[in-house]
């Protein structure tokens, strides 16, 4: 049997110990800090520590910060950045000061406060990101108020409706986006500091100090729960599975709207990618990125909540370390997928008459010719959608032209196929079969009228109004946070 002279066995330090260290410097070094920084304060105000041992280890501190990344090289049998820290530090500060700094702390507690301070910018700057998205999207809806479409359902043009409608309901969805990652930054903001390694620990320690001065809104009360919960982790998953199903289903309209078939709009030039051998081609490339990438995001998403699945409830490899790929890297790709988005529809051209024209296409309009019978000729809605169903069927078998139909024919169709006499105006026939008229008349809170569409971006634009207050609000508080930390810190150095 082959063994290793000594820890760490060559694959061991080459697939785990080694790439999990680069990944603790990307996300963990300026949390780390900030956290080593609170803890010394805390036992100092707590009067764990002497002033001369507070005094000694930030000093460290801040000679390490000064040597930066460069100071704290991976080191083949130190396992991780924790130990790497501590080494640094205590060979600043001396072994009698140094070695106080993990009074009343484990790496248990630590590592969990660290994953919490590093996922929140990442957090908030999704949700930033996302915020402008539907910013974007609510400039492109009222530019569209009035621009007509037809509107799908089972992939076929079913009734007349407006872009400005269309985009009012992808808002919809979005504001519950923002909703479920400023939920996710909840879970998120609260500390497991002072659990240590599980139990707690004997010593006096202020956990609200250290919560307060890191920027939490709270602490885990629970000593369990702070080194053994996962939900922070599968509360950011969730929100972004969801935001990646929502943001799907958008893309493959966008990619159906961009088809020469369609014609619905062009793409501008910046996102376009041309054919090696086809002049004429105009590929949307960008959506297919787009569309890859929400996989991707999902994928990432999907493989944090298995990965917290079926695993001890405490602490454990499978929520630390191991999970560091696909829990920041989720977030990093929401990110490039929003900035993308918002890039592409700020950019976004819509092909406002042929829209027009195809929104009272394919008989769309004729659910308000049944509805006119009903209103002008008292005829049971059942019987009055029999009436135009039959003046369709004729309508299609003759090759007759939405456009080309008149009262006559829905008379006569009535009459031979029904025995029904339904007489109409020949305006209040033309009317129903206008598009324009067709959303007009759908004024109802909600509808694809100009009206009520508009009142619903105003809500929209009041939502977005408040989720722009919270964010400036969270943000605030971090920076509050980060500045009466500094104050601790120059109190403590003077």
């Amino acid at each position: 049997m082959s063994r290793a002279a000594s820890f760490p066995h060559p694959l061991y330090d080459k697939y785990v110990l080694k790439p999990f260290y680069e990944d603790a410097k990307k996300y963990y070094y300026e949390p780390m800090l900030a956290a080593n920084r609170a803890h010394v304060v805390m036992l100092r105000r707590c009067d764990i520590i002497s002033a001369e041992n507070a005094k000694a280890l930030l000093e460290a501190l801040a000679h390490a910060e000064a040597l930066g990344l460069d100071g704290l090289t991976y080191q083949s049998g130190v396992e991780d950045l924790f130990f790497v820290m501590e080494g640094k530090l205590i060979e600043l500060a001396g072994a009698a000061y140094g070695g106080n700094l993990q009074l009343a702390r484990s790496r248990n507690d630590l590592g969990y406060a660290l994953t919490r301070l590093a996922l929140r910018p990442l957090i908030l700057s999704a949700a930033a990101d996302l915020l402008d998205l539907r910013e974007s999207l609510l400039a492109f809806g009222r530019a569209h108020l009035e621009t007509l479409m037809p509107g799908y359902t089972h992939t076929q043009p079913a009734q007349p409706t407006t872009m400005a409608h269309y985009i009012a309901g992808a808002l919809a969805f979005l504001e519950r986006d923002s909703a479920r990652l400023r939920f996710a930054h909840v879970t998120n903001n609260q500390s497991p500091l002072g659990a240590a390694a599980l139990t707690g620990t004997g010593f006096p320690v202020d956990r609200q100090m250290s919560a307060d001065l890191l920027g939490f809104d709270a602490i885990q009360l629970s000593t369990y729960d702070s080194i053994g919960a996962s939900d922070n982790l599968t509360d950011v998953a969730g929100a972004l599975a969801t935001l990646g199903v929502n943001l799907s289903r958008f893309t493959k309209d966008m990619l159906f709207w961009a088809t020469q078939e369609s014609g619905a709009i062009r793409i501008d030039d910046s996102f376009i990618q041309i054919s090696s051998i086809m002049p004429q081609k105009r590929n949307p490339v960008v959506l297919e990125h787009l569309r890859a990438r929400i996989s991707r995001m999902m994928a990432q998403a999907q493989g944090i909540v298995l990965q917290c699945h079926n695993i001890p409830f405490g602490d454990t490899q499978d929520i630390e370390d191991e999970i560091f790929p696909l829990l920041f890297g989720s977030l990093e790709t929401a990110g490039e997928i929003l900035q993308l988005y918002r890039a592409l529809i700020d950019s976004l051209e819509v092909n406002v008459e042929h829209l027009r024209e195809r929104a009272g296409a394919g008989f769309t309009t004729v659910t308000e010719l049944a509805d006119t019978l009903v209103r002008r000729c008292n005829l049971p809605f059942r019987q009055a959608h029999s009436v135009v169903s039959a003046l369709v069927n004729h309508a299609q078998e003759q090759a007759i032209a939405p456009g080309d139909l008149n009262r006559t024919t829905l008379r006569e169709v009535a009459a031979e196929r029904l025995g029904i006499d339904v007489e109409l105006p020949e305006a209040e026939f033309a009317r129903a079969l206008d598009p324009r008229a067709f959303v007009e008349a759908r004024d109802l809170p909600g509808g694809a009228a100009s009206s009520a569409t508009a009142a619903v971006l105003d809500a929209q634009s009041d939502a977005i109004g408040g989720d722009r207050a919270w964010l400036k609000d969270a943000r605030s508080a971090l920076s509050q946070a980060e500045q009466s930390l500094k104050d601790e810190v120059r109190a403590i150095m003077s």
